[in-house]
């Protein structure tokens, strides 16, 4: 019989190996069976820093072995367009039940996506469609591959098994803040594919979503462009699955002009924040910070009337290019699975509302344009990013040397006012906030510490509008999905959205074939 241990104490600097000798004491001598459930670090008080874990185990041999999932017989064919979280998972999904899918994606397979990413970060050459926001795994695929989510969808765990079976590290099924490394993400998505593929299904890279027919209301069919030739193509399909991500600005205009209904949302801009990870971690943790990984943090200051929070920080990480427009400048973040870098940097952002930037449907996307343009213009008009000391920010100085914080932006900086940048109320707001958020975080107000930006594609200005039945409100058999359709926000909350929607689909052909 499996038995339950929560609440297990395992000291700072301690491994597995001591958590695994006190539970089988527990047993009695023997184990047939051991897993860990859960494991997260309490650093509450810094002089008894500990591991918490909880941990399923048994005197006998025991199978954690699934039943496999009822497939569908001669499935119709789906499409789903744009191969991230949302999408990949979806597909995945839709494999388990039977499918074939076909995956449309404008970028490049992951290792042909990684060279042109290079080349961007190296030379300053952007390939509009194969870059860190386009291509296979989708924006998720240089970000550090953060699985952690406020949300409690009851498929995240769906999540987590998806990408442990493919090659992410077996730990991120009981971390409490899971993550993979955009270094082991690459493999894990090849697995994915190299599944899809052996299911029957087919990956068409280059292909950019131009259109669709349709007949009744109903999508019959999605049509492509080949980013190269500009050759055309049509897929009949059943269904298509909309997970294209928060940047695919062309498709927004697109399905709009095709009569798709949409509305404008409220989003977030700023800039990346960067500290010595070593300074961070000391700040968290005290003396024992070298007894544990790289520290994270977690802020929140409403000490402005706009909030400023933090947002997906990578501890031990870089500052990213991840600009996916010719003369816009954008910023993210990035860490590989060891957070070993020299530096730690988060998102810094402001929330804002269409009081800010307009109500029209496309006033949002447009307002980040120009926020990327300008960041592109102070940043010297070569894809450098405009920088600035933390201390010149805050006393609106112009920084004219590096202190101890070196910038790690690849594709290089140059200084440059950041308020001149952002909105006046994005940039007063973050004024307010660092001050605020050092009060729990010493240190977070370091006047070495580097403002990097613009931050600007935190979620999507717009929301393709479904319906209860998860489809278009304007077009049955079309699926917006994911971080695109604007009711998610991150890998772990998008990829639940994508095995929803899977499943959607899988029990509406189920019923209508039960049906006839």
């Amino acid at each position: 019989m499996i038995k339950r241990l929560d609440n297990v104490k395992i000291p700072a600097g301690k491994g597995e190996d001591e958590l695994y000798k006190q539970v089988k004491k527990r047993a009695g001598g023997r184990l047939g069976y051991f897993k860990i459930i859960k494991k997260s670090l309490d650093a509450r008080d810094k002089n008894n820093i500990f591991w918490l874990y909880s941990v399923a185990y048994s005197t006998d041999k025991e199978s954690d072995g699934k039943p496999p999932l009822e497939k569908l017989n001669n499935a119709p064919a789906v499409c789903v367009v744009g191969s991230g979280p949302a999408g990949l998972c979806c597909a995945v999904r839709l494999c388990e039940r039977g499918y074939s899918p076909v995956i449309l994606e404008r970028g490049r397979s992951v290792d042909e996506r990684a060279g042109a990413v290079n080349k961007f970060f190296t030379e300053r050459t952007l390939d509009e469609n194969c870059n860190v926001q386009f291509g296979e795994g989708g924006a998720g695929t240089f970000s550090d591959g953060k699985l952690n989510t406020q949300t409690k969808d009851g498929y995240n765990r769906d999540v987590l098994e998806i990408f442990a079976r493919f090659g992410a590290p077996q730990e991120i099924l009981y971390l409490n803040k899971p993550h993979i490394g955009s270094d082991k993400l690459r493999l894990v998505l090849k697995n994915i594919r190299a599944y899809i593929i052996s299911c029957g299904g087919k990956f068409l890279f280059g292909k950019i979503f131009c259109g669709f027919t349709s007949d009744g209301g109903a999508l019959r069919a999605v049509k492509y462009r080949d980013a190269a030739s500009g050759e055309e193509g049509e897929l009949a399909v059943s269904a298509a699955v909309l997970a294209v991500g928060h940047s695919a600005r062309d498709t927004f205009e697109m399905l709009h002009k095709n009569g798709i209904y949409m509305e404008p949302r409220d989003f977030a801009v700023g800039v990346r924040i960067e500290h010595l990870a070593e300074k961070i971690s000391f700040a968290q943790y005290g003396k024992n910070y070298k007894l544990l990984p790289t520290a994270d943090y977690k802020l929140v200051s409403h000490a402005h009337e706009r909030s400023v929070f933090t947002f997906c920080m990578c501890p031990g990480g870089v500052v990213i290019p991840a600009a996916s427009e010719r003369g816009g400048v954008v910023v993210n973040g990035m860490s590989d699975f060891a957070r070993d870098g020299k530096n730690s940097n988060s998102a810094l952002m402001v929330q804002l509302s269409r009081a800010d930037f307009g109500a029209g449907l496309f006033d949002g996307m447009n307002f980040q344009r120009e926020l990327e343009k300008r960041a592109f213009s102070y940043g010297g008009g070569d894809y450098r990013a405009p920088c600035q000391r933390l201390g010149d920010f805050l006393t609106g100085k112009q920084s004219q040397r590096f202190g101890e914080v070196l910038p790690t932006y690849a594709a290089g900086v140059n200084f440059a006012p950041l308020d001149e940048v952002l909105s006046e109320v994005a940039a007063e707001a973050l004024r307010a906030a660092v001050p605020d958020m050092a009060r729990r975080l010493h240190g977070f107000d370091d006047e070495d510490a580097l403002l990097t930006g613009v931050e600007s594609r935190f979620s999507s200005p717009v929301r393709i509008v479904r319906g209860e039945d998860r489809q278009s409100v304007s077009l049955k058999n079309l699926y917006p999905c994911g971080e695109g359709s604007g009711y998610s926000g991150g890998i772990t909350s998008s990829a639940a959205d994508g095995i929803k929607t899977a499943e959607f689909i899988y029990n509406l052909h189920k019923n209508s074939l039960n049906a006839h």
